[in-house]
C-alpha cells in the first residue's frame, strides 16, 4: 500500500512576467506527484520558492502561512482516512478528498458484472439466432473477470477495487501477473487486457473516470506463423481408411472444412437448407458466420459433395437437419490428435503437425485456395471475412508455391535478358547498313568526279 507522501507549495513561472502570483499545492505520493490551485496569490519577491513560504513577520505573511499550515495538515488526514479504510494511496486521491470530491465509488468487478449480464441476455441461441454475441464471446469475458478478480485479490488483497485506482501502472502489473502467474502467451495475454479495457472505457462513458488510464498502455501482438496442411498431408489424410467409426466421421468432418473453409462453429450450425444450386446447377454454401454474423457464399468443390451426400442419411442429420454430424469442439480436437498420430505413424517421411479444428480453415485458405492461383480477394469472401487485411493473416505461402513463384520469376527474368540482347544485336547489324551506305556514297561520289574530269 502507497504511504510515502510528501507536501510542497509553489507558485509558478508564467510566460508573461507577473508580480502577483498563485500559489499551488503539490502532493508527492511514492514519486507520482499532483497539482491543484490554493486559489491564493502572493507577490512574487515575498515567496520563499526553496521553503515554500512566504517571506516576512508581516500580518498578512502570517495569515497565509498558517492557511498554508493548515493545507498541508489536511493533506495527512486525507492520508489517514485512506488508510483507516484500507484503500491504496494516490495523490489523486488525497487531492480530491481535501477538495471534498471523494470520487465516484464505482468498483470495478461489479462494473464488469454488469456488463457480463448484459452480454448473456444478447448471446445468440436456437430460439433467437440473430442476437449480437456469440455464446464463445461471453465465455471469454466470464474468464476475463475471473482473472482480474484473482489479479486484484493477489495484489491487493482486496475483493473488489474502485475505478479510482485503475492506471497505467495497474495495467502493466496486470500483464505481469497474466504473463507470469497465469502462465498466458503474450498475445493470449493482451486479449484478456482488450477485455478489461473494454470495461474500462465504458466506465469513462458513463463518467464514473475521468481520463482513460489505458491510453498510455500500447502492446503490439506477435505474428505468430501458424501453417496449414501441406496438400500431400492433406491427401494422406483424406485417404486413410479408418476402421474406428468415430475417427473416419471426425476425418471426414475436418476434410469438409478444408475445401470449404468453414470455421468449427459454421460447419456445426451448417443445414441442408442452407445447400443451394446456382442457375447452372452448381452447389455452392449460402449462409452466415456465427462469430461475426456476416454472409459467405462458398462454391463447392466435388469432395465436399461427396461427404455431404455420404452423410445425407446419417441418423442425426436426418434428425436435426443439418449436413453434417459435428460432435463438441473439445472431442473433435481430441480426436484429430489422435489422427495425426495413426498417419504420422504410416507415413514417417511424412511431418504431420497436431490437428485442430482451425487448422482446417488455414489449411483452405492456402493450400487448397491460394497456392491453387484463386485470388486473396476471392478467399476473402468465402472465408466471411469483413477485409482483406484480415485474409492476409492465413496468407502464409509455403515453401514449394514460394520456390515455383520464384523459378517463373527467374525465367521471365532471362526472357527480358533475351529481348534486350536481340535489340542490341539489331541496333548493331543497323549500324552495319548505316556505314555500308556511307561507303556507297563515298564510292559513288568518286566515280562522278573520275567521270567529269576523265584523263
Amino acid at each position: 500500500m502507497l504511504q510515502d507522501v510528501s507536501v510542497f507549495f509553489f507558485q509558478k513561472t508564467p510566460r508573461k512576467p507577473q508580480k502577483i502570483r498563485y500559489i499551488y499545492l503539490r502532493v508527492l505520493v511514492d514519486g507520482i506527484a499532483r497539482e491543484n490551485s490554493t486559489k491564493r496569490k502572493w507577490p512574487a519577491d515575498r515567496w520563499d520558492q526553496k521553503l515554500g513560504r512566504a517571506i516576512g513577520t508581516k500580518e498578512d505573511a502570517r495569515i497565509l502561512n498558517t492557511y498554508l499550515q493548515s493545507k498541508e495538515i489536511e493533506v495527512f488526514k486525507a492520508r489517514e482516512t485512506l488508510l483507516r479504510e484500507e484503500m491504496p494511496i494516490s495523490a489523486q486521491d488525497i487531492i480530491d478528498i481535501i477538495n471534498g470530491r471523494s470520487g465516484n465509488k464505482t468498483k470495478v468487478l461489479e462494473e464488469f458484472q454488469v456488463h457480463n449480464d448484459q452480454m448473456k441476455a444478447l448471446v445468440r441461441t436456437k430460439e433467437n439466432p440473430n442476437l449480437d454475441f456469440a455464446p464463445g464471446t461471453y465465455e471469454r469475458y466470464v474468464t476475463a473477470k475471473s482473472h482480474v478478480a484473482e489479479f486484484i485479490k493477489f495484489k491487493y488483497d482486496r475483493d473488489d477495487l474502485e475505478f479510482a485506482h485503475i492506471d497505467y501502472q495497474f495495467a502493466k502489473d496486470y500483464e505481469f501477473y497474466l504473463k507470469t502467474v497465469r502462465k498466458c502467451a503474450h498475445n493470449t495475454a493482451l486479449k484478456y487486457i482488450a477485455n478489461f479495457k473494454k470495461i474500462v472505457l465504458i466506465a469513462k462513458d458513463k463518467k464514473i473516470i475521468r481520463d482513460d488510464p489505458f491510453a498510455r498502455y500500447k502492446r503490439k501482438k506477435l505474428k505468430n506463423k501458424k501453417n496449414p496442411l501441406t496438400w500431400e498431408a492433406l491427401r494422406v489424410i483424406e485417404e486413410y481408411p479408418f476402421s474406428i467409426e468415430r475417427l473416419s466421421e471426425v476425418r471426414d468432418i475436418f476434410i469438409f472444412q478444408c475445401y470449404t473453409g468453414l470455421a468449427y462453429a459454421d460447419v456445426r450450425n451448417l443445414k441442408k437448407k442452407d445447400i443451394i444450386k446456382d442457375r447452372a446447377g452448381k452447389l455452392y454454401i449460402d449462409s452466415m458466420r456465427v462469430k461475426t454474423k456476416s454472409d459467405f457464399d462458398v462454391p463447392l468443390l466435388p469432395t465436399p459433395i461427396r461427404l455431404l451426400k455420404k452423410y445425407e442419411i446419417h441418423p442425426f442429420c436426418q434428425s436435426t437437419g443439418r449436413a453434417m454430424p459435428v460432435i463438441s469442439n473439445q472431442k473433435m480436437n481430441a480426436y484429430l490428435k489422435e489422427i495425426a498420430t495413426i498417419c504420422a505413424l504410416k507415413m514417417s517421411d511424412l511431418f504431420i503437425p497436431d490437428l485442430h479444428t482451425h487448422m482446417a480453415r488455414r489449411t483452405f485458405a492456402i493450400t487448397v485456395a491460394l497456392n491453387n492461383g484463386v485470388s486473396i480477394v476471392a478467399v476473402k469472401e468465402m472465408l466471411g471475412h469483413a477485409t482483406v487485411k484480415q485474409t492476409e493473416e492465413y496468407a502464409i505461402t509455403e515453401k514449394d508455391f514460394v520456390h515455383a513463384e520464384m523459378q517463373t520469376l527467374e525465367l521471365t527474368i532471362e526472357k527480358r535478358k533475351n529481348i534486350s540482347l536481340d535489340k542490341g544485336e539489331l541496333q548493331d547489324r543497323n549500324m552495319s547498313l548505316e556505314e555500308l551506305m556511307q561507303e556507297m556514297e563515298r564510292l559513288k561520289a568518286q566515280i562522278e568526279e573520275r567521270l567529269a574530269n576523265p584523263i
